[in-house]
């Protein structure tokens, strides 16, 4: 059996010094030390937990805390305006926006009993960075449980027909109240910035009756806006002609008593004229009267001496402008 001799291997030995144990340590610390340096962001604020509870907020800038695990950071874009979708999801924004319907968080009962499918938005943002981290565990999903119970709540006591018409922004300010409610109730240090009703609508199955509906309902509106404009046209007329006649009947009263009055007062000088001369009053009243009742006549009075004479006094009471006489 033939034997090979192989060369002798090389013998590598590394000489440890505690030198460089010391400074391998040093790095590590260093190292560690250096991780408890942190960066805040313009629009962001930070909390520093220490074995999980706070120590303070940090504004933007650059800050240090004691590496882990002894503390460690929390990092938030509190300027940030964070959106809630409830009874759609949006799934693409370009080239156009494209959403996706959402018929369970949509479908909704109003006040009156009828089905609705209700579209709302709810923008919020960070108002205490403490609050949010602490109190809520899931903020997303919190936000979205309350707005949409808020808008079940109120749709469920409004009236379809303000749903659909001009309640939807007292339905959509509401709402808005309410989440505010629930913010502050809670402590989520959440700040509603805006609610807005995207749709409201009816199913599909019954749509053509709620434009029926709605097709009368404007005409009802228009007869009566027409009506109202024969009306605001009728009345001030009528008015005016009522007033006018009410005018005329108080000048008329006024005529007809100083009418009267000038006659009493006629009576009354008559009365005196005739108490002075009784005999030369009812003559000339007489002779008044046939004056009247015979316009147009060339008249004469006779009277005897009342002694059976032949003579008479004759009194002509119209001059005669033609050639003969009566």
């Amino acid at each position: 059996m033939q034997q090979y001799n192989f060369p002798n291997k090389p013998n590598f030995e590394i000489a440890f010094s505690p030198k460089l144990i010391y400074y391998g340590l040093a790095v590590i610390v260093l190292l560690w030390l250096a991780s408890g340096i942190y960066i805040v962001r313009a629009a962001e604020q930070a909390i520093v937990l220490q074995f999980g509870r706070s120590m303070g907020v940090s504004e933007p800038g650059i800050h240090y805390h004691l590496p882990w695990p002894i503390e460690t950071v929390e990092i938030e874009r509190v300027h940030e305006v964070k959106r809630v979708e409830i009874g759609f999801r949006t799934i693409g924004v370009e080239p156009a926006p494209r959403y996706q319907p959402v018929s369970r968080e949509a479908s909704m009962l109003t006040g009156d009993e009828n089905i609705v499918s209700v579209e709302l938005i709810v923008q919020y943002k960070i108002s205490n960075i403490g609050d949010y981290l602490f109190n809520v565990s899931d903020p997303n999903h919190a936000v979205r449980s309350v707005a949409e119970a808020a808008l079940r709540q109120v749709v469920g006591r409004s009236a379809i027909d303000d749903a659909l018409t001009e309640g939807k922004f007292k339905i959509q300010t509401e709402i808005e109240d309410q989440i505010k409610e629930v913010f502050k109730l809670y402590h989520m240090g959440l700040q509603v910035e805006t609610v807005k009703l995207q749709t409201v609508s009816v199913p599909r199955e019954v749509d053509h009756a709620f434009k029926d509906v709605a097709s009368a309902r404007e005409d009802r509106e228009k007869l009566r806006n027409e009506a109202e404009a024969y009306r605001n046209e009728v009345i001030p007329h009528a008015r005016g002609e009522a007033e006018k006649m009410l005018r005329e009947a108080e000048a008329y009263k006024v005529e007809r008593v100083k009418r009267s009055q000038g006659d009493a007062d006629r009576f009354l000088e008559i009365l005196k004229e005739y108490q002075k001369a009784r005999e030369v009053t009812e003559t000339r009243l007489y002779l008044e009267t046939m004056e009247k009742i015979l316009p147009g006549i060339q008249k004469y009075v006779v009277e005897s001496d009342g002694k059976g004479g032949g003579f008479l006094n004759v009194l002509q009471l119209q001059k005669s402008t033609s050639g003969g006489g009566n």
